[in-house]
């Protein structure tokens, strides 16, 4: 298992952080997705072999907020 942590553009309330979580979740091979509105970030726990960092962010992209 890998860790990666990103920044999360374009949050404002929980259900945007659901929403997130949620797009995260959704990537094969993610084992553990943890996003704070607070700190603007997600800290995603995945399985290199199945999904790569590329993939997580599109998948946040996908979902109408921007990665960086």
């Amino acid at each position: 298992m890998e860790r990666a942590e990103f920044g999360v553009k374009g949050m404002t309330c929980d259900h945007c952080v659901m929403t997130v979580t949620k797009a995260l979740k959704g990537v094969e091979g993610v084992k553990l997705a943890e996003v704070s509105l607070a700190e603007e970030r997600a800290k995603v726990t995945f399985d290199p072999t199945k999904a790569s960092l590329e993939q997580l962010k599109e998948a946040v992209n996908q979902a109408g907020y921007k990665a960086v």
